[in-house]
């Protein structure tokens, strides 16, 4: 069994800051973890990336090419469609190692996740290949400043849920970011009283359609708890690991075998795998 994060979330969300940091944080305990670029338009990384897409192709190569003319999105879904006529490659790429644990960093167009079934067609494949994935859905908390954007973040992150089917975890983005009067107020949203919020746009005249139709998404979300913010701060250590604990219980990681770490890369005959944790 091996294990995976599938990093998704609109442009801009900060998924390549999330995986840095995640990478940084397995640094520091000694776990084992691997990179894989899967954004064929990506430009630069601060952390060591295993596999990258752009090896297999690139936006930029696609856009070039006189018969195609593709502009960026067209031509980042093609690189992705690509991708999956060649999936072989990827195969190959990942190695066959049990109990490796993966990130791997997802482009940012959120046409991907919400209506193509290119990323879900990636999602089977790797499940496919024995991978344990959980998709993490990053959000800018900058984005959740009232009780209309916040619906608009659910029905977002509830339709990426849906398309890919696998285990959720949505995160609030650069909350080292907000001042404190900041995340105070965003603190309503992670555990919000929908019926407060629904209140609330009633006072902003949005219309008696749309009012009604913002209701009933409401109770949808309220009634089933389909979507919950977890908020993360990667100037502190411990929102860090708290998200990182969260994904590992959803995928049950280090349930099932023992849990790989750098040392074993180097001394495997010598490493005591019942004191890794």
């Amino acid at each position: 069994m091996r294990y995976g994060q599938v990093v998704v979330g609109p442009a801009g969300s900060g998924k390549s800051t999330y995986c840095s940091n995640i990478v940084k944080h397995c640094e520091v305990i000694k776990r084992t973890v691997r990179v894989v670029n899967l954004d064929p338009a990506a430009e630069h990384f601060d952390y060591p990336v295993d596999v990258d897409v752009r090896d297999l192709i690139q936006v930029d190569d696609v856009m070039e090419d006189k018969d195609l003319k593709f502009g960026p999105n067209g031509g980042l879904i093609f690189c992705m469609e690509y991708l999956i006529q060649n999936m072989e490659w990827l195969q190959k790429q990942l190695g066959d190692d049990d109990d490796d644990y993966f990130l791997f960093d997802c482009p940012g167009q959120i046409e991907l996740y919400t209506h193509l079934p290119i990323m879900r067609n990636v999602v089977d494949t790797l499940q496919h290949w024995n991978f344990r994935l959980c998709a993490v859905y990053l959000m800018d908390s900058h984005f959740l400043t009232d009780p209309a954007k916040f619906f608009g973040v659910c029905l977002t992150a509830l339709s990426t849920m849906v398309q890919l089917e696998t285990p959720h975890v949505s995160i609030l983005s650069k909350m080292d970011l907000l001042g404190k009067k900041e995340k105070k107020e965003i603190n309503k949203y992670l555990d919000p009283e929908v019926s407060t919020l629904v209140s609330e746009l009633s006072a902003q005249s949005i219309g008696k359609q749309h009012f009604k139709l913002t209701k009933a998404i409401g109770q949808l979300i309220e009634e089933y708890s389909l979507v919950s913010f977890m908020p993360l701060d990667v100037s502190e250590e411990e929102s860090i690991e708290a998200v990182l604990l969260t994904i590992d219980m959803t995928i049950q990681y280090g349930e099932d075998s023992d849990v790989r770490t750098h040392k074993d890369n180097i001394e495997d005959d010598d490493v005591d795998y019942d004191s890794v944790t």
